[in-house]
């Protein structure tokens, strides 16, 4: 059989009239039948395309001229979208947005979890009214550039950083922490990381807020064990922003990609800040997992509540429960609550959360949920209901199969990974589990992520 060339070379311009988009909100142009993705377009737009990759069955294309523009196509706010690696879709309405997130749950549980999406409720995605300065956690990595301490996001699929002064999906008090902390550090004399040489003081400046509280973390990521310049540092922060209410120093001295280190001591102030979800009352410190919108994660759990369906007397699983956010979420309704989680700085965090609340029908456990599952079973444990948020990863083969196995009435599934939420529903569906239907919640306005929450139930014998 003669080989088939594609019908597109490296560096040619075409014209492309886009039909559809991918789970990554690229465009997709198609010549004889050949795709071409193309980040920025939209579906239904013509437009000048310069080809940059090509692969046997598919190619990639740089946008280069819109020439008819979609309705749904809008200006980005952010002066550097187009070069930054963060949000890829402030080009796209938000009601686009939305519907691109839909079809992506729902094409991605019928093509690889094998689900019948037409007979199964897959809900609209649950919106925010305004779906900008949201996070309320931001990370900048620190670099020097022409001997000046520069921050900002990385470009896309690079390691070079964009030098910028604001972020619209960031909370804008952060931004300023960034901006007055950047100065302080370069006025002070400290040296930006340099990964290259692995040389240098200062990696990244990470802020938390508690949106609800108003209280605010620093962390100060060094290479360094010891930072230069700590107390002056200390003062500076403290005598700008007041309402500082914790300042950290993390130590990373490894060639990593990983933000933080093992070491944290707190320089000024408490080891905590709070937030709130809710009626819940939360600590967070440095190193832990709390969800950066807390708009739309009261929406998410209030959701995971309602598919539990809890009365006052059930018995209630929270496997991967981090620091606890979920689980006190169901304690307000469960008759008792066990959380699970393999981080033992995350479990004692979820153990002070529960005392700050007050509730003692919630117990918490360190080690793998697989494992903690199977030997809860052993000493006669029967839940009521499981619930489970892993990361994108999703779950181990052996978790899904310790759920069934304790045979609870419900199994409530949270999902960061519409794919790897598809895997495991496969696996599930083949041991008897039934899906019901699934709630898609965007926690991440502006980028192609989205979260999900599924109700499950076993098969009646």
């Amino acid at each position: 059989m003669p080989k088939v060339e594609p019908p597109v070379t490296k560096n040619q311009m075409v014209e492309l009239q886009f039909e559809d988009l991918t789970h990554e909100g690229s465009a997709v142009g198609k010549i004889n039948g050949y795709p071409l993705f193309v980040p920025y377009g939209l579906p239904g737009e013509k437009a000048k395309v310069k080809v940059i990759k090509v692969k046997k069955n598919f190619a990639f294309g740089k946008l280069v001229e819109v020439t008819e523009q979609s309705p749904e196509r809008i200006e980005p706010p952010c002066d550097v979208f187009y070069q930054c690696g963060g949000c890829q879709l402030q080009h796209m309405s938000y009601e686009m947005q939305l519907e691109m997130k839909h079809k992506q749950v729902k094409d991605t549980l019928r093509k690889l979890g094998n689900i019948d999406v037409e007979n199964i409720s897959i809900h609209p995605v649950i919106g925010m009214e305004d779906p900008w300065r949201y996070r309320n956690k931001v990370q900048i990595p620190v670099r020097g550039i022409e001997g000046r301490l520069e921050t900002g996001f990385y470009k896309q699929k690079s390691h070079e950083i964009i030098n910028m002064d604001t972020c619209p999906i960031t909370d804008e008090q952060n931004d300023r922490m960034v901006e007055a902390v950047r100065r302080i550090a370069e006025d002070a004399g400290i040296t930006p990381y340099d990964e290259e040489s692995h040389r240098g003081t200062l990696r990244h400046i990470m802020v938390r807020n508690g949106q609800a509280t108003n209280e605010i973390m620093i962390v100060l990521v060094t290479r360094t064990e010891k930072l230069p310049y700590e107390e002056k540092i200390v003062e500076e922060i403290h005598k700008a922003y007041p309402n500082v209410k914790s300042i950290v120093h993390n130590v990373n001295s490894k060639r990593t990609n990983v933000i933080l280190g093992d070491k944290t001591k707190v320089l000024w102030g408490e080891e905590y800040i709070h937030d709130t979800i809710g009626d819940i009352k939360f600590a967070i410190s440095a190193k832990s997992f709390y969800q950066i919108n807390p708009v739309q994660t009261k929406k998410l759990y209030d959701q995971a509540l309602q598919y539990a369906n809890l009365s006052g007397n059930e018995t209630v699983i929270d496997a991967y429960c981090g620091i606890g956010t979920i689980s006190l979420f169901l304690a307000q309704q469960a008759k008792k609550v066990y959380g699970v989680e393999i981080v033992p700085e995350a479990i004692e965090d979820a153990k002070n959360n529960a005392k700050l609340n007050g509730f003692d029908n919630a117990e918490f456990v360190v080690g793998a949920a697989e494992k903690v599952m199977s030997w809860w079973k052993s000493q006669g444990l029967r839940p009521d209901v499981i619930v489970v948020d892993p990361p994108r990863k999703g779950c181990d083969e052996e978790l899904l199969h310790a759920m069934v196995d304790m045979k609870p009435t419900r199994i409530v599934y949270v999902s960061c990974n519409p794919s790897t939420l598809a895997r495991d529903l496969k696996i599930l569906s083949e041991a008897g589990v039934v899906l019901k239907e699934v709630q898609p919640v965007d926690m991440f306005p502006q980028t192609s992520h989205i979260e999900c929450v599924a109700l499950l139930e076993l098969k009646k014998a």
